[in-house]
């Protein structure tokens, strides 16, 4: 939750594939307080049944920028491995690699007070990110 002197976040990722909530994704924070700082780890979470990370870590105060890494590599890996069960492997698949990003990771600016809602859209050979509300 954010105060007025600290931003908080919040984040959920649609699998576009298959037009549902991706679930289990790995997703870790970051944070730093100015443009030349150092990034600072905060923790992660996991995406639940809905796709949603319900707790992250607060943000400390005098956060400029966020950053959320995304385990994407590991997500399309399980799917891909249950679905292999019954058929050949995927054609696009390069070296055993089953998605063309290992990992999403999205930074932005915040400001103290706001919240910020970052959905992910997300396939094994693209994604789209926006500010959602």
């Amino acid at each position: 939750m954010s105060t007025s002197t600290t931003a908080s976040v919040s984040t959920h990722i649609l699998d576009t594939s298959v037009g549902r909530p991706a679930e289990g994704v790995a997703v870790r924070l970051a944070a730093r307080s100015g443009a030349d700082a150092d990034w600072r780890a905060l923790g992660g979470s996991a995406t639940d049944a809905d796709g949603r990370c319900k707790d992250l870590p607060a943000l400390p105060e005098g956060t400029t920028h966020v950053r959320l890494v995304y385990d994407t590599e590991t997500y399309f890996a399980k799917k891909q491995a249950a679905a292999q069960q019954d058929a050949p492997a995927l054609r696009d698949s390069e070296n055993g690699r089953p998605v063309f990003f290992p990992e999403v990771t999205i930074a932005f600016a915040v400001v103290p007070g706001e919240h910020y809602h970052v959905p992910l859209l997300l396939n094994p050979f693209g994604y789209s990110v926006y500010r959602g509300s």
